[in-house]
């Protein structure tokens, strides 16, 4: 089979589709015959040589797909060889076929196109468990995300909203109208205006209680600020930087929390758990069409390099994907 490469660390255009072993399922895995999937910040991040994968997962990046059942090992009971289907990876969707474990499966949603499912799991898992099972978000609160406009910040714009809480997003103003679409109650442009101040000011002086944070230590100080008494910080990205320095002080004032995680390098249990959970309480929501992907566009996996600089140009809204035949 085919798959894209990462022959060596650098740009874009290091990106090689080459012949590459076919997968073979383990006892609990499936191979997928691939039809799409999706271009995530960790993908570019592993192009550059930052964020080798996870022992056994493939060379090749690509934490979520799409496609159609071809295989199934031995203790498989879930799947069956034909199922369409969407996955959570711990990387080689961009590929033709992918071994996943059993438990990292679900099924696509009525209503949503096959190709359109590959923009699902990665998002729905990373919001779900942070903003629900960890920030513990309810009806009436409000979420602030950061970096709106991104495949994490559309979803969870629409999840927030769904659950009942204000939210608002902070995205360059030329994405707002979108984002307005999806649900969002307040818009800032982090270019121009200070979120801190804009929170405060549509909260009546009180703060958000759940912050989603991409950034990471450029953004930390002022999302402490940010914060209501009581509130969540829970950081998933670090494009402001790895390193900041927290005032204590102002978080033991606000009884605030901190938490940051990833989902990438936790063990096949939690992830199980995890795509469980959404298979619950998640999928029932976008099968109301109270919830969708945002597919900003799709290219052929060949044009690998093409959707890289677009997601680095962050001009995109929502998921950029990858179809594979």
């Amino acid at each position: 089979m085919r798959a894209i490469t990462i022959p060596e660390p650098g740009g874009p255009d290091v990106l090689a589709w080459s012949e590459v072993p076919d997968p073979q399922p383990g006892p609990d895995e499936v191979v997928v015959d691939v039809r799409a999937t999706a271009v995530n910040r960790a993908d570019l991040l592993q192009r550059q040589g930052h964020y080798p994968p996870p022992p056994g997962a493939p060379a090749y990046p690509g934490l979520e797909c799409s496609g159609v059942v071809s295989a199934t090992g031995p203790d498989v009971t879930s799947a069956r060889v034909g199922d369409e289907v969407c996955a959570l990876l711990s990387g080689g969707g961009y590929a033709e076929r992918v071994a996943v474990p059993a438990g990292q499966l679900l099924p696509v949603p009525a209503g949503v196109d096959l190709v359109d499912a590959a923009a699902l799991p990665e998002v729905a898992c990373t919001v779900w468990s942070n903003v629900v099972q960890l920030a513990r978000l309810t009806a009436g609160e409000t979420l602030l995300v950061h970096g709106g406009g991104s495949g994490i910040g559309t979803f969870a714009i629409q999840l927030g909203t769904a659950l009942g809480a204000t939210v608002v997003a902070t995205a360059r103003a030329a994405k707002h109208d979108r984002l307005r679409e999806l649900g969002a109650g307040h818009l800032v442009d982090y270019r121009e205006q200070d979120f801190v101040e804009e929170v405060r000011k549509v909260t009546d002086g009180r703060g958000a209680d759940v912050v989603l944070d991409i950034m990471g230590a450029s953004y930390l100080g002022r999302n402490v600020a940010a914060l209501a008494t009581g509130g969540r910080l829970v950081v998933i990205g670090m494009q402001g930087g790895r390193k900041g320095e927290l005032d204590l002080g102002a978080l033991l004032a606000k009884r605030g929390t901190v938490a940051a995680t990833a989902l990438r390098s936790r063990p096949l249990d939690q992830k199980a758990a995890i795509v469980q959970g959404v298979r619950q309480q998640v999928w029932p929501l976008i099968e109301a069409g109270q919830v969708r992907p945002v597919v900003d566009r799709r290219l052929p996996i060949t044009d690998a390099a093409d959707a890289h600089r677009l997601v680095e140009s962050n001009e995109h809204v929502g998921k950029v994907l990858l179809t594979v035949g």
